[in-house]
């Protein structure tokens, strides 16, 4: 399925919707973290340290780091105080004094459960592990630190001697047989121990990852020995012979290794990115390779992504069972130019089920809020950008992202946790998508800056319309972080073309309208930019009325059918002169036709005319600087008619594309001192104008007879109720006439002939004739893709035989043989009865959908009955 592998045509807006809001919402296991500072501990402690490894006086360099200023700015933003270090600081003891359990919950939020390892030094001074269950969904679970169990038996021991004298070489013996024994003991306590979920390693802060193969017990009892016998003269409070911290990881593994549970616990390594105490030359994961050999059944975590050995983490995950990669402290203490390559470099091998996230808070709640904040945006700017260019489906990215934040973590402790979503998305701002500013930047580049930036949207009329914003004021959005989206009233889907209201709406409530980034075009006019958009509730759910969010829908549903579609339009329209109003102000007198030698169907003489072979010229031209590449451009029949081709397209960027082509059209035509009209019928006497569509199914499936026949049998069956939104207006039915290349009356279809509703061209490539301009081009196509969809996964039989002559001319016997037993409806009324009618399509469209539509276009047409059929086809050349 291309929503599992990927496909760069299937990327929509909702997809990448509802990949930032698994994102946003999926609760976090955070498998390998730190107790808290108590209160009255938290001042004893440098809050700069929250973003650096750095101690003592090379901690005051953090102020001029990039992930120290990416945190003042996140944490002023959640404060709500100055951007400045000395202002966050302020507003953070202002929390700890006034509110210090909200501001902790508000830093925790998010957390189902947090796995603690307490062995770090000052225990004394942090809260116990039990304290943080307030904070979290699920009760948390220990972690237990093996170097601190060792060093702190030695401890004990070594305290023993020191108030004896002169033991002898047999006790010392005895006494290291008496560290082993009650280590093993600790150990295997901590097994059997239901809140002790897996075992940590810090000899990559000890000795170094180059953990020896084997024991050199011989070496390991000497080294023990002479520590014992000098305890006295010692400092003691860390293991740093390697004999030993070698010991103490492969005893505690051999422990793991040979306990009777089928659920082995694992075991976290330290690696990588840690304060001057390591040596980094034996922090990289790759010096545990023998080790991990030689433990093939005891569950391995490298921690910390390695960094700044990220690929040697993901390799290791990737080439043994047992191996899995962390990703955790890399956020907040690497920039975010650097986590975005962190989490690139351990997928660009590591299967995602071997990866874990992790925050590595400890001593600050603050640690905890950036990184989930800066995880989150990484998260999406990363994966987002991978479903737009096709290398990852959305439905794996959701996977991706469940399993990280969830499921692996849940599954390697053997936790037994139910994912269930966050109650609501985080309250934290995170603002648009990055990957928006990407596009919009990559579109920016080597022009101008535009004046406005336009999102449109079409109506339930066909009407487009939009909102500009300045350039300046939209940036100024995008650089604070701050949304996009605008505000516009419910009774947009109410409104008729003058804006009158139709009585079943009134003016309250208000939808967001989202611009789709991805949608991004220069013009239709110099100086503007345009995207198109989707409406959405407050609350960001999908809006059932939206067209846009219609066809949208209607592609995610072929993909869970295995179905992709390409879409290409033939835009007719017709030029007419411009003149001024007569005193009496009648429409009509408006537009009058071109003056021609003898216009007619693909003739040459319409060239001769300059301005209409320069305005032509330009409009081609003005596409193409905007990458939208005309086919063909030729003269139709009516006086001033012609047809411009479009390429095909995935389904919803080609609608975005023909009605921003309409745009600049239309705006190129005005400028010229012409009006562009789609008026399906503007001259009673001459050719009407379509906007027939070309479709074919582009997954690899679609070339099949019992595919494609059983979409175009879907078609067919709901072809009387799709016309409602196909031929939308009473001009609509001006047009529609046998014998005229108009696709004709009836509902039938034909191997190339122009005569029939759906002209076949070749295998899953047809032609839909019985569309005009002025039909809402989402409402349509998505009544058309989810009729066809329905079609293939019911199986539909085309049981319609291929017409090859004019279906008006066929005798009664030959339309029983072809099963041609159904006309298209002849008026408005007619095709919003016949859409009421068939239950199958409500609900594919949606009944909410279908009320709406059909009371405004019943509004409409009381409206235009008012109206002389003169003062009708003035009133709505003026407005197609």
């Amino acid at each position: 399925m291309t929503s599992w592998v990927g496909t760069r045509s299937t990327a929509t807006l909702s997809q990448i919707d509802s990949i930032v809001r698994t994102i946003r919402r999926t609760p976090i296991i955070d498998h390998h973290a730190h107790p808290l500072l108590k209160l009255e501990s938290q001042g004893k402690h440098p809050l700069i340290s929250i973003t650096s490894e750095a101690g003592g006086d090379a901690i005051h360099a953090a102020t001029t780091s990039l992930p120290h200023l990416r945190a003042v700015r996140q944490l002023a933003k959640v404060l709500k105080c100055g951007y400045t270090w000395e202002s966050v600081v302020a507003a953070i003891e202002q929390r700890r004094l006034n509110s210090p359990e909200d501001w902790t919950a508000q830093c925790l939020s998010g957390i189902e459960t947090i796995l603690i390892d307490d062995g770090l030094d000052g225990k004394d001074e942090a809260e116990e592990y039990t304290w943080h269950d307030d904070y979290t969904r699920s009760p948390c679970k220990r972690i237990v630190r093996i170097e601190k169990v060792a060093a702190d038996i030695i401890i004990k021991i070594g305290k023993e001697f020191d108030e004896s004298s002169h033991p002898t070489d047999d006790v010392i013996d005895e006494a290291f047989n008496q560290w082993i024994q009650q280590f093993d003991a600790h150990i295997l306590a901590a097994l059997e121990d239901p809140e002790v979920v897996g075992f940590k390693s810090v000899v990559c802060y000890r000795t170094g990852l180059d953990v020896a193969k084997t024991v050199d017990e011989d070496a390991a009892t000497s080294a023990f020995n002479e520590l014992i016998t000098n305890f006295a003269l010692l400092d003691f409070r860390r293991l740093q012979e390697k004999s030993l911290n070698d010991l103490v990881v492969h005893r505690t593994a051999m422990l793991i290794r040979d306990s009777n549970s089928r659920e082995k616990k694992p075991l976290q390594f330290h690696t990588g990115l840690g304060d001057n105490d390591i040596s980094l030359a034996k922090s990289s994961p790759s010096h545990l390779q023998d080790f991990i050999r030689a433990f093939p059944t005891v569950p391995i975590v490298l921690l910390h992504a390695g960094y700044p050995f990220t690929r040697e983490v993901g390799y290791l995950a990737s080439v043994y069972e047992n191996v899995h990669a962390d990703i955790g402290e890399v956020f907040p203490c690497v920039s975010q130019d650097g986590q975005e390559r962190i989490l690139r470099q351990i997928l660009e091998i590591c299967p995602w089920s071997k990866i874990l996230w992790s925050t590595d808070g400890h001593w600050f709640p603050e640690t905890y809020i950036l990184a989930i904040m800066q995880m989150r945006e990484v998260f999406e700017t990363v994966l987002c950008d991978y479903v737009r260019k096709g290398h990852l489906g959305w439905r794996a990215a959701i996977e991706l992202v469940q399993n990280l934040l969830f499921r692996n973590a849940n599954k390697l402790y053997h936790l037994g946790l139910e994912l269930a979503e966050l109650e609501e998305e985080s309250d934290l701002e995170l603002g648009p998508l990055p990957s928006d500013i990407e596009l919009l930047e990559a579109f920016l580049k080597d022009q101008p800056p535009p004046d406005f930036v336009r999102i449109c949207w079409n109506d339930f009329t066909a009407s487009c319309r939009m909102r500009m914003v300045p350039f300046r004021k939209f940036m100024g959005l995008l650089s604070e972080g701050k949304s996009t989206d605008i505000g516009i009233t419910k009774a947009v889907f109410g409104l008729i073309q003058n804006d009158w209201l139709i009585p079943s709406v009134t003016a309250t409530g208000e939808y967001r309208l989202h611009p789709d980034f991805s949608s991004l075009k220069k013009g239709p006019i110099e100086g503007h930019i345009s995207m198109y958009a989707e409406f959405r509730e407050q609350s960001g759910a999908p809006v059932a009325l939206c067209p846009r969010s219609l066809l949208q829908r209607a592609v995610e549903f072929g993909i869970e059918n295995n179905l992709t579609f390409l879409l290409g339009f033939e835009i007719e329209f017709m030029l007419l002169e411009r003149f001024e109003r007569n005193p009496a102000g009648a429409p009509s007198a408006r537009y009058g036709t071109l003056a021609t030698d003898g216009h007619a169907w693909s003739v040459s003489r319409y060239f001769a005319d300059p301005r209409i072979s320069k305005l032509l010229r330009d409009i081609v031209a003005e596409l193409e600087d905007m990458g939208i590449f005309v086919e063909q451009l030729h003269a139709e029949s009516a006086t001033g008619q012609f047809e411009l081709i479009l390429p095909a397209l995935p389904p919803v960027e080609a609608v975005d594309t023909l009605l921003h082509t309409r745009d600049v059209m239309s705006a190129l035509a005005t400028a010229a001192g012409f009006k562009i009209t789609l008026h399906p019928k503007p001259l009673a006497n001459a050719c009407g104008t379509a906007a027939h569509t070309h479709m074919s199914i582009s997954s690899p499936n679609g070339s099949k007879p019992e595919v494609y026949e059983s979409f175009y049998a879907g078609i067919l069956k709901h072809l009387r109720g799709i016309t409602a939104f196909t031929y939308s207006s009473p001009a609509s039915f001006e047009r529609v006439a046998d014998g005229v290349w108009a696709g004709g009356r009836w509902v039938t279809w034909g191997t190339q002939n122009r005569e029939t509703a759906l002209r076949k061209i070749e295998d899953s490539h047809w032609e839909l004739k019985c569309m005009d301009g002025l039909a809402n081009p989402y409402f349509a196509m998505g009544a058309v893709l989810l009729a066809g969809i329905h079609g293939v996964k019911n199986k539909e039989e085309l049981v319609w035989g291929d017409c090859e002559i004019d279906p008006a001319k066929l005798t009664d016997n030959d339309r029983k043989e072809l099963g041609v037993k159904e006309m298209l409806p002849g008026s408005v009324e007619e095709a919003l009865n016949a859409l009421k009618a068939d239950e199958e399509l409500v609900e594919y469209v949606g009944e909410e959908l279908v009320e709406r539509y059909v009371a405004l276009k019943g509004f409409e047409l009381d409206f235009l009955g008012e109206m002389t059929e003169e003062e009708r086809r003035g009133w709505l050349l003026e407005r197609y």
